[in-house]
Formats: C-alpha cells, sequence, structure tokens
C-alpha cells in the first residue's frame, strides 16, 4: 500500500484520487502510527523548504519515516518540495534537509543563459532520463508539469535519474538505492504522471 504522508503539504487527494483509478491502495498518514505499516512512501510538497522541514518536524512522523527509509529501505518517492528536502540544504533559507541525497536546492536562475526567462519555471516540460530507471519503465519522451524556482544541484552525477531544460540542464528525477524524488508533478501530468506512479508501486 501507497502510504501518502500528509504533514500540511501537497495535493494529497489528487494522489490519493489518481492512486483509486489505478486500482492501487493507497492512503493519507498523519501520524507516525498510521506510517509504520508502510511499503511504498510518498512525500509530497509545495511551499518553501524551511516551511516544509518546519511542518515535517512537527508532524512527530519524522523518526519513523527516517527508520523506514534509512533502516528498512522502504521505497520513497519526494514530490516537489518533497523532493527538495531529501537533500541536505537550499539557498532559500536555512533549515537543514533530510541529507538522503547529496546535494544543495539552488535557483534555477543560476542556470540560465538567457537572463529574460521567467520564474518560476511553469508548464509542460520534456524530460530525458540519464540511465535507465524503473520510474519510466514503459514511458517513451514523457513530458511532466513543472512548477519550481529552485532546482536540485546533486553532489554525486550518479544520483540523477533524469534532467529537464529550463535556461539549461537541470536534474529533475534523483536516485539514491531505494529514495526518489521527482521536481514536477505527476499528479497534475495525465497519463505520463498516472504511469510513474505505478510504476512506483510496483517497485
Amino acid at each position: 500500500m501507497i502510504h501518502i504522508i500528509d504533514y500540511g503539504l501537497g495535493n494529497i487527494g489528487a494522489f490519493l484520487t489518481l492512486y483509486n483509478r489505478l486500482n492501487v491502495p493507497a492512503k493519507a498518514c498523519k501520524s507516525a502510527d498510521e506510517l509504520k505499516s508502510a511499503d511504498h512512501i510518498l512525500l509530497p510538497g509545495v511551499g518553501s523548504f524551511d516551511h516544509a522541514m518546519d511542518l515535517l518536524d512537527k508532524s512527530g512522523m519524522r523518526h519513523t519515516l527516517e527508520e523506514l527509509v534509512i533502516d528498512k529501505k522502504i521505497p520513497v518517492l519526494g514530490v516537489c518540495v518533497g523532493m527538495q528536502i531529501l537533500g541536505d540544504r537550499s539557498e532559500e533559507g536555512v533549515a537543514h534537509g533530510l541529507g538522503w541525497v547529496p546535494g544543495t536546492i539552488r535557483s534555477l536562475s543560476t542556470r540560465f543563459e538567457n537572463q529574460s526567462l521567467p520564474l518560476p519555471h511553469m508548464g509542460w516540460n520534456d524530460v530525458e532520463s540519464t540511465r535507465p530507471v524503473a520510474l519510466f519503465n514503459g514511458l517513451v519522451d514523457p513530458r511532466y508539469y513543472f512548477l519550481h524556482s529552485f532546482f536540485f544541484d546533486n553532489s554525486n552525477p550518479e544520483d540523477s535519474a533524469a534532467t529537464a531544460n529550463y535556461g539549461q540542464s537541470f536534474t529533475c528525477v534523483v536516485n539514491r538505492g531505494n529514495v526518489w524524488g521527482v521536481q514536477f508533478h505527476p499528479e497534475k501530468s495525465h497519463h505520463f504522471g498516472m504511469a510513474l506512479l505505478k510504476n512506483f508501486s510496483e517497485l
């Protein structure tokens, strides 16, 4: 069953609706007790890095989450800011991230060759795998919906699983062992998003 962490950020209802359409059992979790039985974890998020970390700490689920992901190697998928907090820190604030995928969250403006590009990066964009990854099984020329101003600058190039281009190429999917993160919104990306979420459920 997919356990979706409900700590006050992210469109929980949209993920539940999509998994219902896929006939994949899923539920929202608001406590550590609800999370303990997870075999797959989805960590959504919108807004700022520091706010997300603050809410996750206050939710009472962080310790259990870390036990499941680090000790038991349960697959986890971070989405948007949920992906960013997998890293060490963000230029956007001062909070420490989860540190599961080494890297720093930086402004997209640092990647712009054309300074006239607006922020946030919003809309559909092509996503290109940098290596074979299970999340993209069966997908051809995937496109996803983005809404963000910061990107994951991963310390280890091998942790980058896919890139997109806005000004220049940037990592939009990270993967380190059982830890996955996507910068785009699969819940807003129609059949490409549904296919990715189904693939995650089958990891």
